[in-house]
């Protein structure tokens, strides 16, 4: 009996040990798939966070040369999104040319954790610039004359594209069409940055051929048509630079200068669509291409390049404007490789 009840006693704590064997192992193989359903979760996740990307398009005012921008950035980042396989979710703010509108859109965007900002134009640069200073969340800028001026310079998560202008260009052009030019008028915004540089370059080229000018500037758009006004029959033409306080006043100052018998020559081709006279500069549509590519190039390797100055040398005449002044503009052949002809648009 004790030798059975023995054997019996052995028996029952082999099969004791062997389940609690069984159930180890069992928990063990659990816990080993969790861990790869886990990882295989993480990877995922991590591959659909790679492969989308949220941008902030922050556009400092509305006029012509900046909405042809805004809208070239949006169609290159759609067709990288399409011919890259990912998403691209962009929104666009506004901040109406003011300082604190501007402010407040970037804190809402770096709170709101956009992987990258695209500002066109300057003071939108620098106040996402400032709202970005502690994230470093890149800041790929548009159309920004001089960087430099700016104080966008030397900062790891700033860069983007500038249309740096050409002040000697536009004034040969001037000369070339208009040789018995006895007095320029500068036109412009003194609270622009992008105009400070070509303004200076202007006086040193006009002093040095000794040629009279006058400044007159302004802050709003009544300011500009009353100083644009002020100029007829006080000079033989005038010139501004990339100003987007001018620009967003273009098509008035044109039809006010163009009827005083004043050809107007400006730093950007939506100052002509608008019914300017001629420029020598860059393509905006083209800028607008180069600095959605430069932002989808950072978020892919997270290296932020040295600032791109977009190739210029295109000349835009207005037709229409240039028949209202009896204007022969051949000679612009001689100045480009390219001469656009355009009329005003509606």
């Amino acid at each position: 009996m004790k030798k059975f009840v023995a054997v019996l006693s052995a028996a029952a704590m082999m099969t004791s040990l062997a389940a609690c064997g069984y159930t180890a192992d069992t928990a063990n193989t659990v816990a080993s798939s969790a861990e790869t359903t886990a990882s295989a979760a993480e990877s995922t996740a991590d591959t659909a966070a790679a492969d989308s990307y949220k941008v902030a398009i922050v556009q400092q005012l509305d006029h012509a040369s900046l909405d042809e921008i805004r809208v070239a950035i949006e169609k290159e980042l759609d067709a990288k999104a399409a011919e890259k396989g990912i998403t691209i979710e962009y929104k666009d703010f506004n901040g109406q040319n003011d300082a604190t509108t501007l402010n407040q859109i970037g804190t809402q965007v770096v709170a709101d954790g956009y992987d990258a900002i695209i500002p066109i134009a300057t003071l939108a640069a620098q106040c996402m610039t400032t709202a970005a200073e502690s994230t470093k969340t890149p800041v790929i800028y548009a159309a920004i004359s001089d960087p430099a001026a700016a104080d966008l310079t030397d900062i790891d998560y700033v860069t983007g594209t500038s249309d740096a202008l050409n002040t000697q260009s536009i004034m040969d052009m001037m000369f070339a069409v208009q040789p018995d030019i006895q007095t320029v008028g500068l036109l412009y915004s003194n609270s622009e940055a992008n105009s400070t540089t070509p303004i200076a370059e202007a006086k040193a080229y006009l002093d040095a051929k000794g040629i009279a000018y006058v400044e007159k500037t302004g802050n709003t758009n009544d300011e500009i048509m009353t100083a644009a006004s002020s100029m007829v029959g006080q000079v033989d033409a005038v010139f501004t630079p990339t100003d987007n306080v001018v620009m967003a006043a273009a098509a008035a100052v044109s039809e006010t200068l163009t009827k005083g018998g004043i050809p107007f020559y400006t730093g950007a081709d939506s100052f002509v669509t608008a019914g300017a006279f001629a420029t020598c500069g860059v393509n905006y549509t083209e800028l607008g291409t180069y600095t959605a590519d430069m932002a989808l190039d950072i978020l892919e390797t997270g290296v932020v390049p040295a600032y791109h100055i977009m190739d210029g040398g295109i000349i835009t005449v207005n037709t229409e404007t240039a028949a209202a002044l009896g204007i022969d503009y051949s000679a612009f052949n001689d100045l480009a490789g390219q001469v656009v002809e355009v009329t005003t648009a509606e």
